[in-house]
């Protein structure tokens, strides 16, 4: 302790010693001595105060632990006191100086007040219900209605027995059952019995006849049993009713049938399978329409009965509460929902039948969704009410639920392939339509037919309520008869192009007569006709209100799928329906940001048939094309166009050279057999392709060919005007000629130019230009002239002049005759031609 206390010591006295060292380094710092005295007396006085505060607060502290202490204590010996009294007690009531038994046979007596508890329940219930049920029991004949209210009231004590039971666990698996057994007996006695009274009062009612006995009280007994029995089955109704999409209304999860409405429809059964059932003669394999339209003549029987005396009461019932205004709908669908099992057991009784009759089922399943098309929108069948979704109908049910849709698809393909193939190979399938639409581009009759079809066809499934079901349609039978038929004319085209060929025509034994003349023209036309009047009927089908909501379905399936190996439905994969219809929908994602705008289920298909008509065009191009270098050849050939023979005062008096014969008989016979078959604008694009092909080769092969005089240039304006006229004539369309060979029109005028003539101001009749006589008047004089824009009368060396004197002067020369569609190159090289020029 004193080495301790010794090396505290030393230790304070090197810090003091420190602290001095740190303070007084200098001289100067001894007068800052007193300064440094108080600050270390403040110093020491606040450390007092903090040393005196903790000990303050150490007392404080110590005084509350002992305080703290005692009470413990306190509690402790009270415990201990309590305790000994409460072990006092009980060996006085176990009668045991131990107190773990004697607290077990407490336990055992409370066990035993509280089964009595539960039993004096128990007991209390079932007098409850032996109460209800003797008072459902004695009211059942005299006072149904009283009857009927007991018996609600047991069916709700019922009801929250089966709650309690949940909530305990099954605590009571007997009780429960009994009450069940119990409310089960009571529901089939007052049914049964409200059932009959009601079957009495139809009897007097003269149910279903036409003319009802509604006199007396007859029509208040009936109203009054509808009602009871309504009342009776509603408590089941709400029972049955689940929650859907987290709505707050319930909704029913199939439609009901009324328990009056059984009733009611009871004499109807019974007419139904005595006319429908066994060997009566109205039970036809062949004519389910029998009992389909006598399904149709009950509900126009007894419509009116039902709105008017029905309606009212459902109404009445639904404004009670929200759940009942969920269970009933309108009369008149109730009354449906009450007829179509009858319908759906005879559907089934007979499909067992016919479902190897091909003929006898598509007839059946023709005429099943016509009835379900009726009852949809002729009755505006709604079996739920606040149902978001068309009623899918009986068609469904059987096909779906009963799994007929396999055989009725393969029956339904097999009529439309073998009728599709009569149509292909029919001998007049390949003949041309000429009494079709003069508007529009003819098509085969084969092409027709097989249109006519594919439209029965989708009136056979257009009915269909599954998105699958119309989908199998459209791809495994319409799109199906496309694609064969495309393949068709297809086939058809490439046995044209290897005839084209002068192998493939070798080989076949044809000339070229064959391919590039009007026997080869017409294959093609056939071809393009069809493939055109297909693809058109495509457009249109894309249009329809049936088909736009396929396509829009078709988009929504294939976004909410559109994983690696999605489906857009049973059995459809995204990339197979894709590859048959639109590629679009495989590009559309969640976020919907792809356009899919003129996008529709016929995507495909029409753009198959669409190259093929393009490529048909460009095959009926080619016949032309090769047509022209002969005719025009011959002409460039034989002409002499340097003649000096006198030039003619009057251009029409000439007639046109005997070599455009060929030309003209080309002409006739081509463009006027297409005039025939294709549509006016076809026909305008393919006659401007014609038009220039020969303004081509008549500039390149005539004109920049020969060297032409006056006459010549006269007699080659002459012809010109007969190639226009005999192009307009076979095409039917006035002016085309023109429009199209305005280059060669200019070229002809600078070569038909007078020599003798100077450039004066006209003062007579300036219409001696007739622009090669395109549009003649009555006179057969041209009305419209060439070039005669500013009154001149230009002649050959005033516009030669001009021309070759500079780019600029040539332009405004060109521009002054109205010369726009020749450029000063071309306006030289034709001057040059002229004789007197070259001279």
């Amino acid at each position: 302790m004193a080495e301790l206390q010794l090396s505290r010591t030393s230790d304070i006295r090197t810090r003091v010693e420190d602290y001095l060292n740190d303070k007084v380094q200098t001289a100067a710092d001894l007068d800052q001595l007193d300064s440094l005295l108080q600050q270390i007396q403040g110093q020491q006085n606040l450390l007092k105060q903090q040393l005196e505060d903790a000990k303050r607060s150490h007392h404080d502290a110590q005084t509350l632990v002992e305080k703290k202490t005692q009470a413990l204590k306190h509690k402790a010996e009270d415990f201990q006191v309590r305790k000994a009294d409460v072990d006092r007690r009980l060996r006085s009531l176990a009668q045991t100086d131990v107190s773990d038994d004697a607290a077990r046979s407490i336990e055992a007596r409370i066990g035993k007040v509280h089964n009595l508890e539960i039993s004096r329940g128990y007991l209390d219930l079932i007098h409850r219900v032996n109460t209800l049920s003797a008072q459902v029991t004695d009211k059942l004949f005299s006072q149904p209605d009283i009857s009927l209210q007991a018996y609600l009231d047991l069916r709700a004590l019922v009801a929250k027995v089966q709650e309690a039971q949940s909530a305990a666990e099954g605590a009571a698996p007997q009780l429960v059952y009994e009450l069940e057994n119990q409310n089960r007996i009571l529901y089939e006695k007052l049914k049964q019995k409200l059932e009959d009274d009601l079957r009495k009062t139809l009897e007097q009612m003269k149910w279903p006849s036409k003319e009802l006995n509604l006199l007396g009280n007859v029509r208040d007994q009936w109203n009054q049993q509808v009602r009871l029995l309504l009342a009776l089955q509603e408590p089941d109704l709400v029972s049955v009713f689940v929650r859907a999409d987290g709505r707050d209304s319930p909704v029913p999860a199939e439609p009901v049938i009324l328990l009056p409405l059984e009733v009611m429809v009871q004499p109807l059964a019974a007419r139904f399978h005595y006319h429908f059932y066994g060997e009566r003669p109205t039970n036809r394999l062949d004519k389910p329409e029998y009992f389909l339209n006598h399904i149709l003549d009950l509900l126009d029987s007894h419509s009116g009965f039902m709105s008017d005396m029905l309606g009212p009461i459902l109404d009445q019932r639904a404004a009670n509460s929200e759940a009942l205004e969920t269970i009933y709908t309108d009369a008149i669908s109730t009354f449906i929902t009450a007829l179509l099992p009858l319908v759906l057991a005879k559907c089934l009784s007979f499909l067992p039948q016919i479902s190897q009759q091909p003929q006898l089922l598509s007839h059946f399943m023709h005429e099943l969704m016509g009835f379900d098309a009726s009852i949809r929108d002729t009755w505006g069948y709604v079996p739920i009410p606040r149902m978001l979704t068309d009623w899918k109908g009986i068609t469904w049910n059987v096909l779906n639920t009963h799994g007929y849709f396999g055989a009725w698809l393969a029956v339904e393909r097999d009529f439309a392939l073998t009728r599709y193939k009569e149509i292909r190979d029919a001998p007049d399938s390949g003949d041309i339509d000429l009494d079709a639409d003069s508007a529009q581009t003819k098509p085969t009759k084969g092409a027709i037919r097989v249109n006519d079809l594919l439209e029965t066809i989708t009136d056979r499934y257009r009915g269909l309520a599954s998105f699958s079901q119309r989908m199998k349609f459209l791809l495994e039978i319409q799109l199906s008869i496309f694609d064969d038929y495309h393949n068709h004319l297809h086939g058809a085209l490439q046995a044209y192009l290897v005839s084209s060929h002068t192998a493939g025509r070798l080989l076949q034994g044809q000339t070229e007569s064959h391919a590039f003349g009007l026997k080869g023209l017409e294959s093609l036309a056939k071809i393009y006709g069809s493939a055109e009047f297909l693809q058109r009927k495509m457009s249109d089908w894309s249009d329809d209100v049936f088909f736009l909501e396929l396509w829009d379905e078709l988009q929504y399936r294939a976004k909410a799928n559109s994983n690696g190996d999605a489906s857009v439905g049973s059995g459809l994969n995204v990339d197979e329906v894709a590859a048959r219809t639109s590629d679009s929908i495989k590009s559309t994602g969640l976020d919907g940001d792809a356009d899919t705008d003129g996008s529709g289920l016929f995507d495909q298909t029409a753009l198959a048939y669409r190259r093929l008509r393009e490529r048909s065009e460009e095959e009926i191009l080619r016949v032309f094309d090769v047509n022209l270098k002969g005719a025009i050849d011959a002409y460039a050939k034989y002409m002499q166009f340097s003649s000096l023979a006198a030039t003619p005062s009057d251009v029409a008096s000439l007639s046109p050279s005997a070599s455009l014969d060929g030309f003209f008989q080309t002409t006739s016979l081509l463009l006027g057999y297409l005039g025939k078959v294709l549509a006016p604008g076809s026909m305008r694009r393919i006659t401007k392709h014609y038009c220039t092909s020969t303004q081509r080769r008549i500039y390149d092969g005539v004109i920049m060919s020969h060297t032409f005089a006056a006459a010549g240039a006269t007699q080659l304006k002459r012809d010109m005007a007969a190639i226009a006229e005999s192009i307009d004539t076979s095409t039917k369309l006035r002016g085309v000629a023109g429009g199209s060979m305005k280059r060669l029109e200019e070229a002809v005028f600078l070569l038909t130019l007078d020599a003798n003539k100077r450039a004066t101001v006209s003062t007579e009749n300036g219409d001696d230009d007739d622009g090669w006589g395109f549009d003649e008047d009555e006179n057969g004089n041209s009305a419209i002239p060439a070039a005669d824009v500013d009154d001149k009368d230009w002649g050959l060396w005033d516009a030669e002049k001009l021309i070759f004197q500079s780019n600029e002067a040539a332009r405004k020369a060109l521009a002054d005759m109205a010369l726009y569609h020749l450029s000063e190159a071309d306006a030289r090289n034709v001057l040059k031609r002229r004789v007197e020029l070259n001279n």
